[in-house]
Order: C-alpha cells, then sequence, then structure tokens
C-alpha cells in the first residue's frame, strides 16, 4: 500500500528533522563540498573510460513507497538525495496554432522536491514554483547548495532558478529567467550557473545572479538532457534521452551519458546507456546521479512516473572501475 503525503510534508518534529540532516550530510557543508570534489574528479575520469561494452549490473531496484509524481533530477549531498518533481494538476493542451508566442496551454501542477535516504524512505517535500511556473528540471549540489531551476511546462516561457540549502530546506528565489530552464549546473570553477532550454537544444550561461552571458545552439543532436551534474574541473555530466522511431511504427528511447567542457560546451566523451525500467523507459531518462565508490562507478536512476507499472523504483546499476 502506497502512503499518502500532503503536498507540503513534516514527518517528524523540527529536532528529529533537524537530526536527520545533520545524519544524512555528516560533515559541515565545506566538508561534503571538499568530499564531493574528489569524487566528482573520479566521476569525470570513470566517464570517459565507459563504453558500450561497459558490464553494467542491476545491484538494486528500491520502491519508493510514496507519490513520486514525474521524477526530474537527482543531487547527492552525502548519503541524502534530493529529487525534483512535477505533480501535474492539469496536463498541457496544444494549441491549433500558436498563441502569443506558445504552442500550447500552461496547465496546472505543484513543483516539488523531494528529500530521500538511499533506502528510499521519505525525510521531506519541499513545494518550490509559483503559478503557472510548476516544472522543476535537472538539479544540482555546488557543495554549499541545491540548485533548481522551475519552469512553465512548455517550451520558450519563463523559468525561476532556486538554491536550497540541505541542511534547514529553506528556499531562496536567485533569479528569473525569461526561457523555459530544463537543468543548471554551478560551475564550482568561476561560480557561473549553465542551464539548458526545452529539449536542451539551447545552453545558457549566466552570472551567480542571473545576468545572461551567453547562449548558444547545443551541438549534441543525439540526446535531449535531462539532468546533469557539476564534475572536476570546470566539466559537466548529462544524462538524457531521445524519442526514435521504428520501422514498426513503435518507438525507442535512446538514453545515454556526455561529458561537456563548461568553458567552451565542448563534448568530451558520450557514451549510451543501454538499460531498461520495468515500464520500459531508458534508464537516463529523468533523473540520474554518477558517483564512484571504492572500484565501482555507480550510477542511480529513477526512470518511472507514480503510476508506471510498478510505480517509481530507485535503481542503482554499478560497474568496476578502469584500472
Amino acid at each position: 500500500m502506497r502512503r499518502l503525503v500532503p503536498a507540503l510534508t513534516i514527518l517528524a518534529s523540527l529536532a528529529v528533522i533537524s537530526a536527520l540532516a545533520a545524519v544524512s550530510v555528516s560533515a559541515a557543508p565545506s566538508e561534503v563540498g571538499s568530499a564531493a570534489k574528489k569524487r566528482d574528479g573520479d566521476v569525470a575520469t570513470e566517464v570517459r573510460n565507459l563504453d558500450r561494452s561497459t558490464p553494467w549490473e542491476l545491484t538494486d531496484r528500491i520502491a519508493l513507497d510514496f507519490p513520486t509524481y514525474h521524477p526530474q533530477g537527482f543531487a547527492l549531498v552525502g548519503d541524502t538525495i534530493f529529487m525534483s518533481t512535477v505533480e501535474i494538476i492539469e496536463p498541457t493542451v496544444r494549441y491549433p496554432a500558436p498563441i502569443d508566442g506558445y504552442d500550447r496551454s500552461p496547465g496546472k501542477g505543484v513543483g516539488h522536491v523531494l528529500v530521500l535516504t538511499r533506502d528510499g524512505e521519505l525525510l521531506r517535500d519541499i513545494v518550490v514554483g509559483e503559478g503557472t511556473i510548476y516544472h522543476p528540471g535537472g538539479i544540482d549540489f555546488d557543495g554549499q547548495d541545491i540548485w533548481v531551476p522551475v519552469a512553465e511546462y512548455r517550451p520558450n516561457s519563463d523559468a525561476i532558478v532556486y538554491t536550497i540549502d540541505p541542511d534547514t530546506y529553506a528556499v531562496t528565489e536567485e533569479f528569473r529567467y525569461a526561457d523555459h530552464v530544463g537543468g543548471v549546473v554551478r560551475d564550482q570553477t568561476t561560480g557561473k550557473i549553465h542551464g539548458v532550454s526545452w529539449g536542451s537544444r539551447t545552453l545558457f550561461t549566466w552570472t551567480r545572479h542571473g545576468r545572461l552571458v551567453e547562449r548558444v545552439a547545443n551541438l549534441n543532436h543525439f540526446l535531449d538532457y535531462q539532468d546533469c551534474a557539476y564534475v572536476e574541473r570546470a566539466k559537466q555530466l548529462c544524462t538524457g534521452v531521445t524519442g526514435l522511431p521504428t520501422a514498426t511504427g513503435g518507438s525507442y528511447e535512446l538514453g545515454g551519458l556526455v561529458l561537456l567542457d563548461l568553458r567552451d560546451n565542448e563534448i568530451l566523451h558520450e557514451v549510451p546507456f543501454q538499460y531498461f525500467s520495468a515500464a520500459g523507459h531508458v534508464a537516463t531518462r529523468n533523473p540520474v546521479a554518477v558517483e564512484v565508490d571504492g572500484d565501482t562507478i555507480r550510477l542511480l536512476a529513477a526512470p518511472d512516473d507514480d503510476g508506471e507499472v510498478a510505480d517509481t523504483e530507485l535503481l542503482i546499476y554499478e560497474a568496476p572501475r578502469e584500472r
């Protein structure tokens, strides 16, 4: 039986939540950031070693026994997982012809960032967004804060970029931008914020407080980036999906990982990920996090929505590191 959780949930008293946060982070933010930087350096190296023959093994699948809606992005903070997701109350509807520059209605929904343990226990439900801006995208942890874009659920729209304090769960609006922002990463070398548009066809760069520095076309036409994370040094690892038609009239989800240089958006390495969920989605469809643990490279994913086959499961894939 799946537990019903209100849109904004406090699962325990403030004292208990504070203790949980302290345990899950297990270090001061600066210490967590330093450890993350070391792991990220390993991630960048290990991703370059991946290819189509990498022997990934599904080592665990954890049922998330609470409303997960339509998951979007992951950020790892110590042993805690932050997962952005969109609750769709009224779906968008395509217009016969564009109206005021929009190709569809705004729909209605609620944006959430769920805070989980590695075992799939829900610690907190943080509501983000306002009005028609309710669709969170790919998120990133910069060693201090979680960066969360929330946009209208349609292209060429509007977005708000927030930060969330991983200790207090306080939400702060950082800046607004007049386009759909589907994911953000903070460059820990320059402090700049990098983002992607609807379908990631455009790549953005802003200053820390939202002044646009650059807006360029994405040179990758194989994947639409869904979730990106900073990896040392001045790189980001993006994961995503592209829907392709088959000869029989069906469709196929192509998934993969792409390592990019944040200084010039050069593609440094890309590799497909050929593993699928209970609902038939490629694992990199939406939230993905990659980490290195000893001799293992680990990929965490949650490709399925609430209500699909086995509902949302946290899938854990592991492969041996190259030596």
